[in-house]
């Protein structure tokens, strides 16, 4: 849900920045007159010099009693949801729980944290794996895995994501009952320091 929110905001701005845009960039080339485009009456940008609110304008709306209650509420509702918008971003990265199928037709539902700990716990058993760090995301029936290992210096990245696959996350799949298991594979290398040879 929250990934169509984001898409639909961003997507609003871009059309309202890219209509303002188009809007000042015809004003300021004058395209009325040296490119003869007829433009709606309504257009905000009549020429070069021309600004969004004349000063008549801007007087105009000072002079209403509800002007600046209303110019106050709509900055405060933005300031609202640009503090909501933001605070939820955090939130989407973890999944609380996993409906698993039980073969009664209920389900069960496990807590995502312990599920991301199994998991994390027989990557680390691979060999040449030193750490693991699991993050479940998606919704609880279509989950999705971000994991993150730190390889031992002496391991193969080929050979520890297969074996990751045809071992953790497999029995990750087939515990859980699920038919795919989305998984996003980040590799880092564990520090260490130089050794001296001879």
């Amino acid at each position: 849900m929250l990934r169509i929110v984001n898409r639909v905001l961003v997507g609003l701005a871009g059309v309202l920045l890219l209509a303002l845009g188009a809007a000042v960039l015809i004003g300021a080339l004058d395209l009325q007159r040296h490119g003869h485009v007829t433009l709606p009456s309504a257009w905000p940008f009549d020429g070069p010099r021309d600004v969004l609110l004349a000063h008549a304008d801007r007087r105009k709306w000072r002079s209403e009693g509800w002007w600046w209650p209303a110019v106050i509420a709509a900055l405060a509702v933005a300031v609202l949801l640009a503090l909501w918008w933001l605070l939820v971003q955090p939130r989407r990265s973890r999944l609380r729980q996993v409906l698993v199928d039980s073969g009664d037709g209920e389900g069960a539902l496990v807590r995502g944290h312990a599920l991301e700990n199994v998991l994390a716990a027989e990557a680390e058993s691979l060999d040449g794996v030193d750490r693991a760090h699991v993050t479940l995301s998606g919704s609880r029936t279509a989950p999705e895995a971000r994991v993150g290992l730190t390889l031992a210096p002496h391991a193969a990245p080929a050979s520890a994501l297969h074996r990751l696959y045809t071992e953790a996350l497999t029995h990750a799949r087939a515990s859980a009952g699920l038919v795919r298991l989305p998984t996003e594979v980040r590799l880092r290398a564990v520090r260490h320091r130089a050794e001296r040879v001879g």
